[in-house]
């Protein structure tokens, strides 16, 4: 099997110690279960090569999911890292996201405070990455508020701003499901993980493309503000532009900026 991806990421602000990035979906931050295939952290280090050859180790600071587009901070050497590794262990840092959801919700803003844990821990799950709501799960905290509701031929959709104030696993995601309204694209939680083992099976389909709207989940890295240097550094990343075409309510397209897996033999 191989993946189209293509390592189109854009610098969005660049320091001595640092560097924020919006990556694109379906780029992969960082090397996964030995596969080739171009990554994120591959695509930086080539940018960064003068600077690593004067001593420069880059590290990823804030990872995303390979089908989660926005910003990615990567530290540039190991002080910074530990640095910004404190801010975040501090939860001193701030995210916001911006996800498209199945349906309207009711309310204008509400919060959810789900805890989480492995699904494959309480249940039988054919998907080891698969998180579950749980009462004796980690305790989770996210904000969400609409920006838009709107209709396409497919149904009812609408625009969140998404705010995590913590760091669980997939935590968006599955607050998100819990409450009815699952992200569209999403194969692990749209329903009970099935999108996800027949997109496995199978590659993108027509029937997939029935079920879930888009062939990766509407997910996007908007915001990230951390405190540094005696003040505090803001970075936005406006929404993909896959992901504003399906609010727009344009025709959903293959291009390399979108998770498709292409099959041979």
């Amino acid at each position: 099997m191989s993946l189209q991806v293509v390592v189109n990421f854009r610098v969005v602000d660049e320091s001595d110690d640092w560097i924020v990035v919006d990556k694109p979906a379906p780029l992969i931050v960082h090397p996964a279960n030995r596969k080739a295939e171009p990554d994120l952290l591959g695509g930086i280090t080539k940018l960064l090569a003068y600077e690593i050859a004067n001593g420069a180790n880059p590290g990823v600071v804030t990872r995303l999911d390979r089908e989660t587009s926005g910003l990615v901070l990567v530290a540039k050497h190991a002080v910074a890292a530990r640095q910004l590794g404190g801010v975040f262990m501090r939860r001193e840092a701030s995210k916001e996201y911006l996800a498209v959801v199945l349906g309207w919700p009711a309310a204008q803003a509400w919060d959810c405070d789900e805890p989480l844990l492995r699904a494959g821990d309480v249940e039988t799950s054919a998907i080891w990455v698969r998180q579950t709501v749980h009462p004796t799960g980690k305790l989770c905290r996210t904000r969400f508020e609409v920006v838009e509701r709107f209709e396409r031929e497919e149904g009812r959709f609408s625009l969140l701003r998404c705010f995590p104030e913590t760091g669980r696993m997939h935590q968006i995601r599955v607050h998100l499901a819990h409450g009815g309204h699952p992200i569209a694209g999403d194969k692990l939680y749209s329903a009970a993980g099935q999108e996800y083992l027949d997109w496995m099976a199978s590659g993108w389909t027509p029937d997939l493309a029935r079920r879930l709207f888009l062939p990766r989940h509407a997910l996007h890295a908007a915001v990230l503000a951390v405190p540094w240097a005696g003040g505090v550094i803001e970075w936005r990343a406006d929404l993909a532009e896959d992901l504003r075409d399906f609010v727009a309510g344009k025709p959903v397209v293959d291009n390399a900026d979108v998770v498709i897996w292409r099959r041979h033999g």
